[in-house]
């Protein structure tokens, strides 16, 4: 995928929302003076106390207020969990590469979290007139996050997606959730000859592609290379 990375800062920011939407999960909006982000790539927190940041991809961006969602997993989540407005946040961005836009019929496909920077993409897509459409699987209702174009409840968001190809006819599939989604994401696009991104989900360490802790294995022109999901992701075609 082309690089797209721009240079990353160390920023503050503070606090303008911060609550619960969905079972254990809450939106936090920062006010920053980021000056650009785009779909696809991740912001990482610093969390007091702790050694290593958090990431968390963009579900949101607008004149510097940044929206990221995240589920309560342990003490980092808790932590920002407990934040309230006008606290001041410090936090390294922009990071990764992220969605390369490809004017397509588009069919964006999120799991669970993974809806957030689909939302992001959904809104610059439709800035930019292409078409789309946005599913996303939840495990039970009280864990959706709204705005999606269909929601799949308990299911998996793959069932019927032969059927979506078909419906929807894209020329383009985005997915962004957990390996075992995008791994049949991957098939099924492949089965249907159809161009695909894929944001991984992968536990990080330092986020900026030096501990090479999120190193992964890719194919490249028949020959297999290394690849950080930091730095060379999150978004792979």
């Amino acid at each position: 995928m082309k690089n797209t990375k721009q240079k990353k800062q160390i920023l503050k920011g503070k606090i303008q929302t911060i609550k619960k939407i969905a079972k254990d999960t809450f939106k936090l909006e920062i006010n920053s003076d980021l000056q650009k982000i785009k779909a696809g790539q991740f912001i990482s927190i610093l969390c007091p106390n702790k050694t290593l940041r958090r990431p968390f991809s963009v579900a949101d961006f607008n004149n510097g207020m940044i929206t990221v969602y995240f589920k309560l997993k342990g003490d980092g989540t808790k932590y920002l969990s407990n934040l309230k407005k006008e606290d001041e946040i410090n936090f390294i961005a922009p990071l990764g590469n992220g969605f390369t836009i490809e004017n397509k019929n588009s069919l964006l496909i999120g799991a669970g979290i993974g809806i957030a920077p689909m939302l992001f993409l959904k809104k610059e897509l439709n800035q930019k007139n292409i078409k789309n459409y946005l599913i996303t699987g939840f495990k039970e209702n009280n864990e959706v996050i709204q705005g999606s174009d269909e929601n799949v409840i308990g299911g998996s968001v793959l069932d019927n997606l032969d059927e979506l190809i078909k419906k929807q006819n894209p020329q383009i599939i985005y997915s962004c959730g957990p390996k075992i989604v995008l791994k049949k994401v991957s098939e099924i696009a492949k089965k249907y000859n159809i161009q695909s991104q894929l944001a991984l989900e992968k536990v990080m360490a330092c986020s900026i592609g030096v501990c090479r802790g999120c190193v992964i294995k890719l194919m490249k022109n028949n020959e297999e290379i290394m690849a950080s999901v930091c730095q060379d992701g999150p978004v792979f075609e």
